[in-house]
């Protein structure tokens, strides 16, 4: 019976650390996006909460950069679809706009939904309180839209909430920023997430992060193609509803042919490294050197010394990352 016992007690204390190990690798995300303006943010708030559900990753909270009209409730549709609407959403305190090429009016209007932009905290608060209530070093941000919020966050002064600066809580909570945007080595054109027309907003940000960057360029992405295994899925879902109004309206994809369209995937690169890493398996990370960004946010790999920053490099062939970005975007892995 004494032995009966101490086995059942060794058994639950395994059972224990089983569930502790897992919640210790399990990477905390913060999302930032600027969803609507191209169709890779919406897959990869798919993708996190297809990881989230599966306990690859806890999805803490998403930031709108974006302040078109919908796009807050769109983010609030697809934290209801995906069954986590209690994850909180943070949104620049500014006036709302409307565009009709972005895809955020079409998912609101078919999913269920609650908050608008003016019903959310702004963006910096939302981040102070959840690096005041973090444990050291246990968040990744993950950033897949200009740089904004995290200018507003590292400039923010002790409040109420935390005796901290943001550049501090940051230095404290943050494990690392994943960052895509921008091109490496050198990127030689206006990268959108880099310059967002936003002078200065990027090379401030990069120049007073104190925690590691790695960041995902514009040319990962570029090459990896998804979106069109779409057409012979539920056309019910919030992926199929954006990435046809996506192809049907934004500019650049005309003419539409009744079909979706492959678009790259910048964004999802992103998410993917910051919860899968996948170093040596899909790219490698490049760190000889640290980056170098303008006013206008362009910018250049500076090599010597290592640094807080690094890159990725695309090692394996887009097709089969593509392939795999896509079995996260539908829930199929």
């Amino acid at each position: 019976m004494h032995w009966k016992i101490i086995c059942k007690v060794l058994v639950i204390a395994m059972i224990l650390l089983h569930y502790q190990l897992i919640s210790i690798a399990q990477p905390k995300i913060i999302l930032d996006t600027d969803i609507g303006s191209d169709a890779d943010d919406l897959a990869a708030i798919a993708m996190l909460h297809n990881l989230h559900r599966r306990g690859e990753c806890e999805l803490l909270a998403i930031m709108c950069w974006s302040t078109e009209k919908y796009a807050v409730p769109a983010i609030d549709a697809l934290n209801r679809y995906y069954g986590h609407p209690e994850i909180p959403v943070g949104a620049r305190d500014i006036e709302v706009f409307y565009e009709s090429w972005q895809y955020n009016k079409a998912i609101a209007d078919r999913f269920e939904h609650q908050l608008k932009h003016d019903d959310v905290p702004n963006a910096t608060t939302l981040y102070r309180k959840l690096l005041h209530a973090a444990e050291d070093q246990s968040i990744i941000v993950v950033t897949i839209g200009p740089l904004f919020n995290i200018q507003a966050l590292i400039q923010s002064e002790p409040d109420s909430v935390s005796k901290f600066s943001g550049r501090d809580l940051i230095a404290q909570k943050v494990e690392k920023f994943v960052i895509m945007g921008g091109g490496f080595p050198d990127c030689e054109i206006d990268e959108w997430n880099f310059n967002g027309r936003m002078p200065g907003v990027t090379k401030f940000v990069i120049e007073n992060l104190p925690v590691p960057i790695v960041f995902s360029g514009y040319e990962v992405g570029m090459p990896i193609m998804t979106g069109e295994t779409l057409n012979q899925r539920d056309s019910r879902c919030p992926l199929f509803v954006g990435y046809q109004h996506f192809s049907k309206y934004a500019p650049w994809m005309q003419p539409y042919e009744n079909r979706i369209k492959n678009n790259n995937s910048y964004d999802q690169t992103a998410v993917l490294y910051a919860v899968r890493g996948g170093v040596g398996k899909y790219w490698e990370k490049i760190s000889d050197g640290h980056c170098a960004v303008n006013e206008a946010g362009r910018n250049t790999w500076i090599r010597g010394k290592k640094s807080l920053h690094s890159y990725l490099r695309l090692i394996e062939t887009p097709e089969k990352v593509a392939d795999v970005i896509e079995s996260v975007m539908l829930n199929t892995f």
